[in-house]
């Protein structure tokens, strides 16, 4: 049996490996886009509620469960996105030099894409965190594959202009 179907029936152990195989990816992703880790929490906490309800639009003969899981992270992480002005938590880290070092440089880079376009930055964050292929973000943003591939290419680049001061001499290499 599906397992959607099992766990919208009431079936826990159903809607707890549904839960199992997918928090970890969908709260990195929603973490990603607002930069909160109690946003994040709560929008998966959505996002599974949602799946359960019986107006759930899911059907599984249109698209994978992790794809639509992915659209309602990335829907409910925008509508949060419009409603507050925040941006990533940068406290500093006391630790040995070289972890303040790595965390000053991860604070940075998620600063920088925090900073890209909503647009560049969630196909950056489902391709390069997530791993997802390109195909499977054009499902999940409800796009053409070469629109992804463009808004990848340009998310990259804004990041390269945007960290060029930490890579000295990466441009002369060229």
């Amino acid at each position: 049996m599906d397992l959607v179907k099992a766990a919208r029936k009431g079936e826990e152990a159903a809607f707890l490996q549904l839960f199992d195989e997918h928090h970890v990816p969908l709260f990195r992703f929603a973490y990603r886009l607002t930069g909160s880790v109690a946003d994040a929490e709560d929008i998966v906490q959505e996002c599974f509620l949602s799946l359960l309800r019986p107006e759930c639009t899911y059907d599984p003969k249109r698209t994978p469960v992790r794809t639509y899981l992915f659209g309602i992270v990335r829907n409910q992480s925008l509508k949060r996105l419009r409603k507050s002005d925040f941006g990533v938590d940068a406290t500093p880290a006391r630790s040995p030099e070289s972890e303040i070092l790595r965390n000053e440089m991860e604070d940075t880079v998620a600063r920088a894409v925090m900073e890209l376009p909503d647009i560049q930055r969630e196909v950056l964050v489902l391709a390069h965190y997530e791993q997802m292929p390109l195909a499977e973000i054009a499902q999940v943003l409800g796009l053409e594959l070469g629109a992804v591939k463009s808004r990848l290419q340009r998310a990259r680049a804004s990041l390269k202009e945007m960290l060029a001061a930490y890579a000295p001499g990466l441009e002369r290499k060229r």
